[in-house]
């Protein structure tokens, strides 16, 4: 039973079929196949923690990140297996949402990922380097919300109503969506010469913060993700060169002998 449920390649047909499985409900289509496979699934789950916190001990199983990950997303799923055995599940408006949470299993894949550990170290690396940039830029943001919302709020409310939808305004017109629509809102109220001036500052904030500022963020997180794979190319060629010289130095000594 130990190596049953220890066996990675085991539990992870067992992930296989229960993500497919919970496609085919996702998708509309029930049956009592489908369900007595996700309530096994579950089952199954469930077993496989109780026994890892067996073997391993309490402390020792949630200060893994993986088990960690394993365990909160078996404890979520639980809830679901109530769609199947309480009559009229749908009428309960604030558990059916635990049915939606089935779909977080699809994170136990996560770990089965190769190189997933390369990829996170690099991640976090990249992000730590484009942090300052990216709280910079989130200021940006704030400010212009906070400007557009002064100057625009009573003209286009369903764009700067205040600082909060003018946040989410300036970040969407900086992603380079509706770029056009949200001054066209504005200028229809302004008189020519007004609404030439409104549409030449929203083309600045396209141009400066969408296409430099996303350009730049995405150069940035990119270098940065890369610099790890760099080192180590760095580090191969300097092996070389002290390889090369190595040989340089033996084949003067020879020629010299």
């Amino acid at each position: 039973m130990k190596k049953f449920f220890l066996n990675d390649k085991v539990m992870l047909s067992i992930v296989l079929v229960n993500t497919f499985v919970i496609f085919l409900q996702e998708c509309g289509l029930e049956g009592s196949l489908l369900s007595a496979l996700d309530i096994l699934c579950t089952l199954l789950f469930v077993i496989e923690m109780i026994i890892k916190h067996i073997l391993f001990g309490v402390k020792n199983y949630w200060r893994d990140g993986w088990n960690v990950l394993d365990g909160v997303v078996t404890i979520i799923s639980l809830p679901a297996l109530l769609s199947y055995f309480v009559p009229d599940f749908s009428d309960y408006g604030f558990i059916i949402a635990f049915r939606a949470l089935r779909v977080f299993k699809l994170f136990r894949t996560a770990r089965r990922f190769p190189n997933l550990g390369e990829i996170w170290t690099g991640f976090r690396l990249a992000m730590s380097r484009s942090t300052a940039f990216l709280l910079g830029y989130f200021v940006i943001i704030v400010i212009f919300a906070m400007f557009n919302s002064a100057l625009f709020g009573g003209i286009a409310p369903q764009y700067f109503a205040n600082p909060l939808e003018g946040i989410y305004t300036v970040f969407q017109l900086f992603t380079v969506e509706g770029w056009y629509e949200i001054p066209n809102a504005i200028v229809g109220h302004l008189s020519p010469v007004w609404s030439h001036l409104v549409r030449l500052y929203f083309a600045f904030l396209l141009i400066g913060g969408g296409i430099i500022g996303m350009s730049l963020i995405n150069s940035i997180f990119v270098d940065a993700l890369a610099a790890d794979n760099n080192d180590d190319v760095k580090e191969q060629l300097e092996q070389m060169e002290k390889k090369i010289d190595a040989l340089q130095r033996l084949l003067e000594k020879q020629i010299n002998s």
